[in-house]
This record gives C-alpha cells, sequence and structure tokens, in this order.
C-alpha cells in the first residue's frame, strides 16, 4: 500500500496508520502513561501537532473517566508567520482534518477536543494545571516551540509528563535549541530520552526514573545507557529489534484470509510411472516359503523370458 493509499483508506491496525511513532516510543508513551494511572496520577492529556492520528490514537486509547482529551493543529489552516507556512506546506502537504477525523474515529467512539489553529492558542483553550501527559510534535521552528514549551509548563500539573518529539534530528536543530535550553534555564527535568524524544517532567523525575529502569532492565529489546549531564541523570534508550506493544484493532479490522492448502506435489517422473500390479497370491507365497538362492535363480530366468 502506498502512503496516498494509505491515507485515503480506514485502518485497520495502528500500524496502518501513516506516521512517524516507533515502537520503542509507543512503549515508552504506553509504560508511562498506564503508570500514571496505576500511581492515581488523574489529569487531561494534550497533544501538539497530530498529523494523521497515530500518537492521538493511542493517547486517546488510555483517557481515564472523567479525563478530557485535547488535539491542536493547522490542518489545512493558515500558519501564522511565513516560516511556520513553508514548514507546513514542505512536511504536511497531505494533512487534512478529514483524513486525521477518520483514523481517530476508526478506533474511538468519539472525537477528542479539536483546536484548529497554530498551537499559541493552547493556552487560551486549555486550563491551567489541568493536564497529566502532553505532547508536543507541532512546529520545529524554534520561536513556536519555545512557545509550546512555556505553554506546556503552565498547563501541565506538577507531576505532569512532557514529551518533545524530535529533538535531536538534524533538520530539526530549532527543537533541539528549545529543548535544552528549558533543561538548562526553564526548570524542565528529563525522564529518558529516545532515538526521537525527549520525556520530562517540571516535578521530580528520580522515583519514575528508578521504575522506569527496572522495567527495561527486564527486556532483552531495548538499549539502555545512564550518563551525567548537567546534573541531570539522562536514561538513554535505542530499540534493538522492538515490537510495539498490542494495541486494540479498528473496527475496520479484517482478519487475514487464510493462505491455500497447496496438495503435495508429484515429481514428473513418479507420476507417469505405471502403478505396478499387486503380488498374485501364488507370488506371495513363493516369495515366503522359497529360499533366497532359489528366489532369484527364478527372478533371472523370468529377466530373460522378457
Amino acid at each position: 500500500m502506498t502512503h496516498a493509499q494509505a491515507i485515503d483508506t480506514h485502518p485497520g491496525e495502528l500500524a496502518d496508520v501513516p506516521g512517524w511513532f516507533p515502537a520503542l516510543d509507543q512503549t515508552l508513551f504506553t509504560w508511562l502513561l498506564e503508570q500514571q494511572k496505576t500511581s492515581g496520577i488523574k489529569g487531561d492529556l494534550l497533544e501538539l501537532g497530530v498529523y494523521l492520528g497515530k500518537s492521538a490514537i493511542l493517547l486517546g486509547h488510555h483517557l481515564q473517566d472523567g479525563e478530557r482529551f485535547t488535539v491542536c493543529d493547522l490542518f489545512e489552516g493558515d500558519a501564522p508567520d511565513d516560516a511556520n507556512k513553508a514548514e507546513s506546506a514542505k512536511s504536511y502537504a497531505s494533512l487534512t482534518q478529514q483524513a486525521f477525523e477518520r483514523n481517530y474515529l476508526s478506533f474511538h467512539d468519539t472525537l477528542p477536543t479539536v483546536i484548529t489553529g497554530p498551537s499559541s492558542l493552547v493556552d487560551e483553550k486549555v486550563a491551567p494545571d489541568s493536564c497529566r501527559f502532553i505532547h508536543i510534535d507541532a512546529s520545529h521552528l524554534y520561536e513556536h516551540v519555545h512557545g509550546d514549551i512555556g505553554a506546556a509548563h503552565d498547563i501541565l500539573l506538577p507531576e505532569g509528563i512532557v514529551v518533545l518529539d524530535d529533538f535531536r534530528s538534524e533538520h530539526t536543530p530549532g527543537v533541539a535549541v528549545a529543548a535544552w535550553e528549558a533543561v538548562l534555564n526553564r526548570g524542565l527535568r528529563p525522564i529518558c530520552l529516545s532515538t526521537q524524544k525527549l520525556y520530562a517532567t517540571w516535578g521530580d523525575p528520580e522515583p519514575l526514573q528508578e521504575e522506569l529502569l527496572a522495567m527495561l532492565r527486564l527486556r532483552t529489546d531495548v538499549g539502555l545507557s545512564v550518563q551525567e549531564a548537567a546534573g541531570h541523570r539522562l536514561i538513554r534508550t535505542r530499540s534493538r529489534g522492538m515490537k510495539p506493544p498490542a494495541f486494540p484493532p479498528s473496527r475496520h479490522y479484517a482478519e487475514p484470509e487464510p493462505a491455500p492448502v497447496r496438495a503435495p506435489e508429484v515429481s514428473a517422473s513418479r507420476a507417469a510411472r505405471p502403478a505396478r500390479p499387486a503380488p498374485s497370491v501364488a507370488r506371495r507365497l513363493a516369495k515366503d516359503l522359497l529360499p533366497p538362492v532359489l528366489t532369484r535363480a527364478v527372478r533371472r530366468a523370468r529377466t530373460k523370458r522378457s
């Protein structure tokens, strides 16, 4: 299936939704959200930048009773400045709100609250100290990411988690500058790093880091290292052939048809060879009663006559 076909088709599984959401990050999202639930932490969920909904679909699966999920994206709308407009035209030309909603509703009964517009609208629409988990994956421009981090600080609960996408990709230096600036100067404290995302909090990360390390050390499909930098403990993770966690299929999922059972092949030489007639009773008795030497002599005589 081509990318264009995937955009226009109802997904059967999460893997069918186009987007950049590796198995490692699906695993970390799932574990952190479930850990919050286990710890009794309640609060809303927020995603800035949804593309076609892959990570939003996973987030929506972890909503608890009474929680609200909000997403924000430009979709087909106008960007707030020329730089953001050029970025949207280059990277997200195929994104439409209709495509996002079709994908999301394939897995969920109702849509999240959708803010159509720049992420700068979020702090006007989402209450302070209301969210337990925020995923920032909107603009890659420094000024916008800087503003998104500031909004997340005000919206996030003290023990909440913020995830910054593309914090170390070579084509997104603006995200890297804004992310590490927040760590060095704005009180953001890293929890862990994946290949493309920074997981962090403005609370105390150490209890969660200890539980995360204990979980990761039991797995053989993840590379793990711990480093110190500027007074912060950095847990680095990378996939070693990791498979994504189990996720419920969509309402459009169809079981793959079983492969047809093929009859065993018969070689041409065997198929062409006539079947040997069953031996007569007299021949069976002769074989059983005559000495082997005499039996061989009879066979040779028959062969000569033929």
